[in-house]
């Protein structure tokens, strides 16, 4: 955020990182600081705060968000209009089987009540979960006394929307912290994509979990891990640029994203037709 002045533009600019994250299907996306030392509490949390929002379906944020300085501009971020967004509002349009993002508003001995964006709670039979607790559900009747259970992302076989996380410890202690199976770097100063696409796809089809970094307007990733004590050739299985002979000085991070994101998303969707 440090290369926009206004709250107003810095709201843009993480909304079109939103975007990206929806369109390529990312499951977490990850908030580290890239200074060491410094203080970026503020700006942390105004990305996170965002991003979160985005992810929510419009009908939870009322109950999820409170009225706070982050959200200030929140009324021009694009829709995401993913599978976990419907747009239908009425209890009459569910079907069974459809999955739904909701929220426990009350219960009693029967079970939860659950608000799932349509006119009225719907019940959630047999469970035990705090008031206010963000779920998802499967309808199993529809009609005038819908009813639903709760299911788990292992259920759904269409993107479901992504995780917020801020990390709080430095960039190369987070990759080195044994959750990703695969690392990926981007850089003007990397290999040309073209030159390791084959050794990348090979590792990359047989990870569960890969992690594709990006540096800030002010520090690439050498000059974030260096601070660190750290190469980032020791921690990275690649270091690529994609966007090769680049005729601007700099490539934004959300452009890098963009253009970084639509390569490996072709290289791999190639590989499964």
């Amino acid at each position: 955020m440090s290369d926009v002045p206004h709250q107003r533009e810095k709201t843009i600019k993480v909304g079109y990182i939103g975007r990206a994250l929806a369109i390529f299907r990312i499951d977490e996306v990850v908030i580290y600081p890239d200074i060491i030392g410094a203080d970026q509490s503020r700006d942390l949390e105004f990305v996170a705060t965002i991003l979160s929002y985005m992810e929510t379906p419009q009908y939870l944020r009322k109950r999820l968000f409170k009225i706070v300085p982050e959200l200030r501009y929140a009324g021009i971020l694009p829709p995401l209009r993913t599978p976990h967004h419907p747009v239908k509002n009425r209890k009459k349009y569910l079907r069974v089987g459809e999955f739904r993002e909701g929220i426990i508003v009350s219960k009693d001995k029967m079970g939860l009540l659950v608000d799932v964006g349509v006119e009225q709670p719907i019940r959630v039979e047999n469970t035990n979960m705090p008031l206010g607790t963000r779920v998802t559900v499967k309808i199993i009747s529809d009609g005038d006394d819908p009813r639903a259970v709760l299911a788990s992302a292992d259920d759904i076989d269409v993107y479901w929307g992504y995780k917020v996380e801020v990390s709080r410890t430095p960039f190369s202690r987070m990759v080195r912290s044994g959750k990703f199976d695969m690392a990926i770097a981007t850089s003007r100063w990397g290999e040309h994509f073209m030159k390791v696409k084959d050794a990348l796809l090979e590792k990359w089809m047989k990870s569960k979990r890969v992690l594709i970094a990006f540096g800030s307007p002010t520090h690439g990733l050498h000059e974030i891990v260096r601070q660190e004590g750290v190469e980032l050739s020791d921690i990275m299985d690649f270091i690529i640029n994609t966007v090769p002979r680049q005729a601007t000085e700099t490539v934004r991070t959300e452009e890098a994203l963009y253009a970084t994101l639509a390569i490996l998303n072709l290289l791999t969707e190639t590989y499964l037709l």
